[in-house]
Order: structure tokens, then sequence, then C-alpha cells
């Protein structure tokens, strides 16, 4: 690699950092509760050596029940114990790891292609992706399954060249399981269609092939009781469409509703071929230009909204790039192709939003390395003829300039202020307003309106874990597939306006306590003076604050 090019690669991950480390903190506009239950967990897991529910450094985060995975957890603690536990410190770890995903696109990108113009650009790419920037900004694991699929799929490449790299490729791609579920699913059909697809040059290296596969298998032994105890089923139930409770009805009112004979009837509108038509249009669902080009993922914390996953600019550039892999019958086309369509998978079958930018973030950095290609094609095709060259690339350069200026204008100024609730603003202000006066109060009633006051009291309280572990009026229960915190300490949990959990009925279940209420405008009688309130970044009321006496 010579001078020019690591000085272009330094300034790509300066832009990288930068472009994920500004107002860290402000944008997204707050830490969501998965992000605090990251954070909790990890400062637990450095205070006591066990998470939330006690147990000594799980290998599953039980968490709200839906079973977290460890890596993101475990890599959270080095800046949690640097920095203590606030907002900063959870969401500086997707920064530094994102970064350093745009180092591994690069490494990968030249071992495929031995070029440095194109591994730098698919950097670039990648470095300034709206797909890839939203979610290394707050801590989601799925982006960082990307950073260990990438580093694994780097090493298959090297293993063309030096079988040994296969079986350090396991490992990255075994610990990439641990990070995120669409990674679970990923990488074994992944190596399989590898394995397939290689055939002839693999199964000449037997010793190796076997190696690998052994080592693949003890790497995963961790995840056997997982499995055993039922808690992946328990999972697969939450995001599953088999397990949605709306399927059969569904099912029920297509037949009701056709005027086909009965068998026919029977015939057309059941489980399996409801299952199969929904798969297939979830699947198909992410090759949409709307979502890749237009207007992205419908999900708000996922994704700016109004804006495609990608950049105008890149349409052409990976038709052209895949053209060119498959003219040229690059070797590793097959390798890129396989990456893409599988990627999609393990959110087929799920009955979330759709189509969806998180569980498919696995196949963003495929993209990038097509938009390197046709880019680099492009400029080999056009370099003899410069008067095209040069109004060609003052044409792209214009268009992704106002295309990048409009993104980063909608990322910082317009995105918080209009989804700053769906990111559950104002809870760090309302513990705040708690950790100031909570000894003037026998009672603290915390409503679950914006979801799960109990992880962000924790968080923001620093509350001690040992003590939290403890506490005997810890009181959680089970519903719809999640675990709720009912009670700890002198707070109370209550979805406030619910039968039986009315203001009215906690206060008189209280009698002679003094009582701190924290909700939404409306759970209150409008008589009780409000001590502090909130509102989202929009101006819109969100949290109340009242007191009994």
């Amino acid at each position: 690699m010579n001078k020019k090019s690591l000085v272009i690669l330094i300034l790509i991950l300066v832009l990288a950092f930068f472009l994920r480390y500004y107002k860290i903190t402000e944008v997204p506009p707050s830490l969501n509760w998965d992000e605090t239950a990251i954070g909790y967990n990890a400062y637990s897991i450095l205070r006591t050596g066990h998470d939330e529910w006690g147990k000594l450094l799980p290998i599953h985060f039980e968490s709200y029940g839906e079973y977290k995975l460890p890596l993101q957890i475990y890599f959270s603690i080095p800046a949690i114990a640097i920095f203590g536990l606030n907002d900063f410190s959870v969401r500086i770890t997707p920064v530094v790891y994102g970064t350093l995903t745009i180092l591994l696109i690069f490494l990968l990108t030249r071992a495929l292609f031995r070029n440095n113009l194109i591994a730098l650009s698919a950097a670039f790419f990648l470095a300034v992706s709206p797909w890839h920037i939203q979610l290394t900004r707050a801590s989601f694991e799925s982006s960082f399954s990307v950073l260990w699929v990438l580093w694994g799929i780097w090493w298959l490449v090297k293993g063309f060249e030096n079988k040994k790299w296969w079986v350090y490729a396991i490992i990255p791609l075994a610990l990439a399981m641990y990070t995120y579920n669409s990674a679970r699913v990923f990488v074994p059909l992944y190596l399989l269609a590898l394995l397939l697809v290689y055939k002839a040059e693999i199964f000449k290296y037997k010793k190796i092939l076997l190696i690998s596969i052994v080592v693949f298998l003890i790497m995963l032994i961790p995840m056997v009781p997982y499995y055993l105890g039922g808690n992946g089923a328990s999972r697969y139930k939450l995001v599953s469409i088999t397990d949605d409770p709306g399927l059969v009805p569904r099912i029920d009112q297509q037949r009701n509703q056709s005027t086909l004979p009965p068998l026919v009837k029977r015939f057309l509108y059941n489980r399996v071929t409801y299952v199969s038509f929904y798969t297939i249009e979830h699947y198909f669902a992410h090759f949409a230009p709307a979502f890749l080009f237009i207007s992205g993922a419908p999900h708000k914390q996922h994704s700016v909204q109004g804006l495609g996953e990608l950049f105008y600019i890149q349409a052409p550039l990976i038709l052209l790039g895949l053209y060119w892999l498959f003219k040229t019958k690059n070797r590793f086309r097959y390798l890129l192709i396989s990456w893409l369509l599988i990627s999609i998978i393990p959110v087929s079958v799920t009955n979330d939003s759709i189509p969806q930018a998180l569980r498919t973030l696995i196949a963003a950095p495929v993209y990038q390395i097509l938009s390197a290609i046709g880019l680099y094609q492009g400029y080999m095709f056009l370099r003899k003829r410069k008067a095209f060259l040069f109004g060609s690339a003052i044409a792209l350069l214009l268009v992704f300039a106002w295309e990048f200026n409009h993104y980063l204008y909608q990322l910082f100024v317009i995105y918080p202020v209009s989804y700053s609730r769906d990111w559950q603003y104002g809870y760090k202000q309302v513990v705040s307003y708690i950790q100031d006066h909570q000894n003037q109060y026998d009672e603290i009633v915390f409503s679950r309106v914006y979801g799960e006051p109990y992880m962000f009291t924790l968080f923001y309280l620093q509350y001690d874990p040992a003590k939290y572990q403890n506490d005997p009026n810890l009181v959680r229960y089970e519903g719809n597939n999640w675990i709720w915190v009912l009670r700890f300490g002198k707070f109370y949990f209550p979805d406030l306006g619910d039968a039986g959990t009315t203001f009215e009925d906690i206060v008189k279940e209280n009698q002679g306590k003094k009582i701190l209420f924290i909700g939404k405008p409306g759970d209150f009688p409008s008589q009780l003076p409000v001590l502090y309130q909130v509102n989202f970044l929009n101006g819109n009321p969100d949290f109340q604050i009242v007191e009994v006496k």
C-alpha cells in the first residue's frame, strides 16, 4: 500500500469517526431502553460480576425477557469503566467499532480485488452511509455483528491464498453469532453457501475443513443451554410471524371474504400459504428502490425518515458493479451475491415493520463494495474520454454533495426534534429530578406510558447493582413474551390508567404516604399542581410530575 493510499485511508477513517462522534449524546436525542439495558448490565458486570438478574457472567442476558446476546454488553464495559455510567460511555463503543468497520471493509475489498482505489471507494461509501451511520451512533447490536462478519469474510478471502486463514476466519464469524440474532442465521447459511459454491477448491483441503468445523462447533457450545432451556424458542416467538396472534384471524378473514368453493378456499388460505407469501413479500421488500434509495425503513429509530438507506448516485454504480462482476466472471462474485441474498433471510420471517434496516445491516457493506466497483469501472471506461470523464465526475460530485448535505441537515437538525418521542426522550430529565428529591417521598410511582421506566431509573441513578439484585421489594412479572419490573426499593412502575392501577387506587392503597407521581398529562387530576414538566423536543408535553401528601 503506497503512502498516498494510506493518507487517503486515514482521512476516510477520520471522517467516519467524526460522522459517528459529532453530537453523539444529542443525536439520536436520548438513549432508548435497549441502550440503557446494555449500559446498566455492563455496569452491573463491572461492579459485581453479575447481570441485573444476578446471573454470574452470563452468555445470554435475560434483560426484558428477550435474552440479549453478550458481546455488545461485555465490550461496553471498558468505556463505562473509564467514563462512568452515562450516555457518552454507552455510545462511544459503537462509534469506535463503527469506525473500525470502515477499516475492515477496506481490507476485505482490497483482498477481493487487489485494487486500492476500489478498496478506498468502498471504505468511503460505508463511512458516509446513512444506513451504517444511523446504527453506529447508538448502541445497536446489529452494527457490532457487521464488524465481526466483515472480519471473518476478509480472512475467508485470504484463505483462498493461504488455507490456514480459513481456520482463523471461523473465530470472528462464530463471535458474530454472539452479537445479534440475525447473525445467528446468516453465518451458518453463508458458510454452507460458500461450501457449495467453492466445493471443488475447499474439499481439496479436508484437514483444514475438518479443523474449521471443529473450531466452529466448539465456539458454539455455550449456546446449547440457551436452546435446550427453551429461551431460544421464547425469543423466536417474540418476533416470528408464525407466532403472531393475528395470523389465524387474518387467514379466517380471507376465507370468509372469498367466494371460491370451500375446498379451494382451504387450499389457498391456510397457515403454510399465508406464511410463504408473507415471507416472500418481506424478502423482496428489501430490494425495493423505495427502501434502498427513496424513503428507507419505516422504523423511526433505525433510519432518518424520508431518506433512502443508500444515496441516489449509488443506484447506477451498483448496477454497473453487478454487471462487471458477472461479465468478467470474477472469482468472488458468488461470495458477494450469496452474502447479499442470505443477509435478508433472517428478517423475512419476522413480524416487525418491513422493510427493516436494523436486521438487514449485514447487507449494507455489499452495496458499498458494488458501488465502489461500479465507480472504478466507470472511471476506467471514461478515462480515455477526458471530456466525458470530467463532466461525469462533476455531475456525480454535485449530486452527491447535495444528497449528503441534505442527509446531514435531516440527521442533525430535523431528526432529533421530530422523533424525540420515538427515542423515549425525557427519562434522563425525570430521573435527574427524582435524584434530587427522592428522599422527600415514601413512594415514587413512575408510569410505564413510554416503556421500561425501571431501567432508565436504574441507569441514570447509577443504582447499586448489588442492592438491586438483592432487593426484597423487587417484583417482576411476565406478559406477552416480555418481562416487566413492577417494583424495586420505593419505586412502583404501573400502567397508570389501566383497570386496577388508576391514580385514585394507588392513593387509596397508600394512605398517609407522601407519593411522587410521574406520568403523562392526563394521568392525574387536573387540580394537582405540576412540580416539573418535560416536553419533547418538538414542544409537545412529555412527562409531568405531581405529588400527593
